[in-house]
């Protein structure tokens, strides 16, 4: 029978991501944990993760388990608090994201709506690939990415084959973020031709990165400028620095400094349905919930339309 101490063993190896540091985290050494592992796989029959030169991931009998264990370890809390007296466990929710504002503007409401003393949320502006294994580990409750008619049949396989659902959120057409200063701002729709003499800036995907996982819908056939990102501070400042441009869904809020960026319609047929993917074996959080009801409140209020899944 798997005892407590073994189930907080496999939650923080998947929070940690490797034994070497969950062992630090839990102050034994890497072979008593492994050892630790080994004898609970043995037990239950299953193999809860798998090893390789890369390093750990759950399997899908551990992913499986993990859930579980989460429910057992949350009970476990419940009694602690009810007879020992004890402070309640911290409010929990993890987002992974590509870098949209209006995520980053719901995760702001979600937080100030909670009156907890003690919370530990987090929130993951990162690459495409990087969302979808998150999920896929249980590291991020929830997964927030786009489809298009161009990356659907890829992005929609590798969610099926990790075990995530996508579920729709709303559609957007393409807009491009220009400097004010820019010529083109005054125009009331662009094309990539227009855009042609000015630095495309994009997010990177790294050394796996293919245009199936890029955060832009569309790019040029040719740039003869471009740059590539990580995160979205630089963005917008080579977009007013360099006179560059990217590719997104025209939400903007206070971080987008209208003052000095504005977004233009592009003309494309293409079109962005942003959506959220979680894991279909595990139970989203009440601060995951919440989340979701504000992302959706943020949306609606920058005119779009909620889409029923």
């Amino acid at each position: 029978m798997a005892t407590l101490l073994q189930l907080k063993y496999i939650v923080k190896i998947v929070e940690c991501g490797s034994m070497n540091e969950a062992s630090r985290a839990l102050y034994i050494s890497q072979p008593a944990l492994s050892s630790s592992v080994k004898e609970l796989e043995n037990e239950l029959g299953i193999e809860i993760f798998t090893r390789s030169s890369q390093g750990i991931a759950l399997t899908v009998d551990g992913a499986e388990f993990l859930t579980y264990a989460r429910q057992v370890l949350d009970q476990a809390s419940l009694l602690e608090e009810r007879y020992k007296n004890a402070k309640p466990r911290k409010q929990l929710c993890s987002v992974s994201t590509q870098h949209y504002m209006f995520a980053v503007e719901a995760f702001v409401k979600m937080i100030n709506s909670f009156r907890s003393d003690e919370y530990e949320f987090t929130i993951r502006e990162t690459q495409t690939r990087d969302i979808i294994n998150q999920v896929a580990n249980m590291r991020s409750d929830i997964g927030i990415l786009y489809l298009s008619e161009f990356n659907k049949q890829v992005i929609g396989k590798l969610l099926r084959e990790k075990h995530l659902e996508f579920h729709p959120l709303f559609r957007a057409p393409l807009h491009v973020f220009i400097s004010r200063d820019n010529p083109l701002a005054m125009k009331r729709k662009l094309t990539m031709e227009d855009l042609k003499p000015y630095p495309f800036i994009q997010y990177e995907q790294g050394n796996e990165g293919s245009f199936y996982f890029a955060e832009e819908a569309v790019w040029p056939d040719y740039a003869p400028k471009q740059i590539n990102v990580t995160d979205r501070a630089t963005i917008l400042n080579f977009i007013i620095g360099l006179n560059g441009y990217t590719v997104c869904t025209g939400i903007d809020n206070g971080d987008l400094n209208n003052e000095r960026i504005v977004t233009v319609p592009l003309e494309s047929d293409e079109t962005m349905l942003l959506g959220w993917i979680t894991n279909e074996r595990a139970k989203l959080s009440h601060p995951a919930q919440i989340y979701l009801d504000k992302l959706k409140e943020v949306i609606a209020e920058h005119g779009y339309t909620i889409l029923s899944e």
